[in-house]
């Protein structure tokens, strides 16, 4: 079995366990997403779990139509290949974890769990990117509860 976490928006991740016990993170990128799920449906069978998001208070127009198309497109992507997932809302998976809505609370968390895995969105960066965190955590949701 395969596991993937979606953290979608253009600052959110992909994160995959792989059946091996490989875990493998993705910041955003179309065609990395592409080709990253395209190999775990053919390897194995793929349970995922989709942040379920909606607009936030004072978020713009533009971001939020931007973010919706976002998480269109990963829906879109995840029927195309015929992978199951689930919505699951940041409530209810960050209570998993005893994650609060301080994003500083799910790289904690993350790197309890994942101690070996980088969450730096590239080599350059100096800090740990709560988008890969947050799609970790998800992608742990999805082997825990699915």
């Amino acid at each position: 079995m395969i596991y993937i976490g979606i953290d979608p928006g253009k600052s959110g991740s992909m994160a995959i366990i792989w059946h091996t016990g490989d875990v493998e993170v993705i910041p955003f990128d179309k065609t990395a997403y592409i080709n990253a799920i395209a190999r775990a449906n053919e390897t194995d069978e793929c349970k995922c779990c989709l942040e379920h998001v909606s607009s936030m208070p004072r978020q713009g127009v533009a971001s939020t139509f931007n973010f919706g198309e976002n998480f269109g497109w990963c829906e879109g992507i995840l029927d195309a290949f015929g992978i199951s997932y689930e919505l699951v809302r940041p409530l209810k998976w960050k209570r998993e974890f005893s994650a609060t809505s301080d994003k500083n609370t799910s790289i904690e968390v993350c790197k309890r769990l994942f101690p070996n895995v980088s969450l730096k969105r590239t080599e350059k960066c100096r800090k740990d990117d709560d988008g890969n965190a947050e799609a970790l955590l998800l992608c742990e949701y999805a082997r825990r509860r699915l």
